[in-house]
């Protein structure tokens, strides 16, 4: 039997928990195994074209008057410590510390204004559009990715649909990579870092990690041909091997390893660890690169936690050392995709869960400030090159277009050719409307 173990603690919305397998030809997936869900997949022909999309949770609530939205005439306690640089589209100023981004700010829309976050600490509001509280209350809202998988279906039968790369955190909430809610764990991410490690273990098979191990192909060629010599194989269904295909693809290995890639585009990327900062995740540079590995691959939607942005001292000092690595990693994924034609089908999102204070305390940091909140959207068809949004003096409040978490979804959605105003089944069958704010933003599309 094959397995992929998930994490040691913790349930998902549905009762089970990490702990539990995944199981070819079990019933292990909200009580469907994967071979009868890729079958009742086939049956409403669900295959469409792969638009795709790359989410960016900055852990921990970025500051956004110290990235996009610098206030340089504002008294010194609010206008902090870094300069706005020009861009290469006119009137729009970014940190000095995105000397990249603001070469390809023609590629970006920058949202200045959003509102609606809870202060909670947790990515589930970035996931779904819902903070968790209403998320909680109607039965556990679905992450955009297991909306889409639910939707759309794996493009490719090797690579899931829905891949969550943030590992375990000190905090939690975190390094949530997007829960299915109400939809069943079987739309959960493939999630190869969520225990530290990923097992793949059949008798007599043990695999420590599934990226960085030489031996892995081999071991896994070594399953296909036991099973093979034993007749396993002969005695599956289609759909029971196209599920072993999936959980044992070499196609799926490769998409994650990175160091398969031209050293000259790796170096572009920087090259990073997955060491994780304090509580925080890590600020790994190859996990862009591995995205765009995977959405190439055929996955619809790839989530990353990068870093820790909980910055309530020495605000300024945490953030040169890491907006400078956000600033290269975005860069080169967003270039790597104009390379190989990928720029409109794949939409990237970096965000957080919510803004920083105006005012810097006196430890040199900003609190948590619900009121305002920004996000870098590009690629996907949208019309870029432009800022929407204008915040009051000190970046505490909307001047003009707020933003709601629900609208910026509308928008995602709309670009992966999924109506937002849509419906999915809750555990009971029921129709549940996908967002309940349905129109994407007009100028973004």
């Amino acid at each position: 039997m094959l397995t992929i173990r998930g994490s040691q603690s913790g349930r998902f919305c549905d009762g089970i928990t990490r702990r539990d397998f995944l199981k070819v030809g079990g019933l292990a997936m909200g009580g469907l195994s994967l071979p009868q869900l890729l079958q009742a997949e086939a049956r409403a022909g669900v295959r469409s074209s792969h638009k795709s999309v790359i989410m960016v949770f900055l852990a921990g609530g970025p500051p956004h008057q110290d990235m996009v939205d610098l206030k340089p005439d504002a008294p010194a306690e609010i206008r902090g410590e870094f300069k706005p640089i020009p861009t290469n589209v006119p009137g729009l100023d970014l940190c000095e510390h995105f000397p990249r981004l603001a070469q390809r700010a023609d590629k970006l829309a920058i949202l200045r204004t959003i509102v609606g976050a809870r202060g909670e600490h947790a990515a589930v509001q970035c996931l779904t559009g819902y903070p968790e509280i209403i998320s909680k209350t109607q039965g556990g809202r679905p992450s955009l990715g297991s909306i889409l998988s639910y939707l759309k279906g794996p493009v490719n039968p090797d690579v899931p649909a829905f891949v969550g790369l943030s590992p375990q955190m000190g905090h939690r909430p975190w390094a949530d990579n997007g829960e299915p809610g109400f939809l069943g764990l079987a739309r959960g991410p493939f999630t190869p870092f969520a225990s530290g490690e990923v097992s793949l273990k059949s008798d007599g098979l043990g695999i420590d990690r599934l990226v960085g191990r030489k031996s892995l192909r081999g071991k896994l060629d070594a399953l296909r041909s036991e099973m093979d010599r034993s007749g396993a194989l002969e005695g599956m269904d289609s759909f029971s091997r196209q599920a072993f295909d999936i959980l044992s693809s070499s196609r799926l290995v490769e998409a994650l390893d990175v160091t398969r890639e031209d050293p000259r585009l790796r170096a572009k990327y920087g090259v990073g660890d997955m060491k994780n900062v304090d509580d925080g995740g890590p600020c790994s540079m190859d996990q862009f690169l591995m995205a765009r590995r995977l959405v190439e691959a055929g996955a619809r939607c790839v989530t990353i936690g990068f870093g820790r942005w909980d910055y309530h001292d020495n605000n300024f000092g945490q953030c040169r050392e890491r907006l400078p690595k956000l600033d290269m990693g975005l860069s080169a994924l967003l270039d790597d995709l104009q390379a190989r034609g990928m720029q409109d089908d794949v939409t990237v999102i970096v965000w957080g869960e919510f803004g920083r204070t105006p005012l810097i305390n006196k430890a040199g940091g900003r609190d948590h400030w619900p009121q305002n909140n920004c996000a870098i959207l590009a690629g996907g068809g949208l019309r870029t090159g432009q800022v929407i949004g204008t915040t009051t003096k000190g970046g505490e409040v909307p001047k003009d277009r707020p933003i709601s978490f629900q609208e910026v979804f509308a928008t995602l959605y709309h670009c992966l050719g999924i109506d937002p105003g849509g419906f999915v089944p809750d555990r009971s069958g029921r129709p549940m409307r996908i967002l309940d704010e349905i129109e994407p933003m007009p100028e973004l599309i």
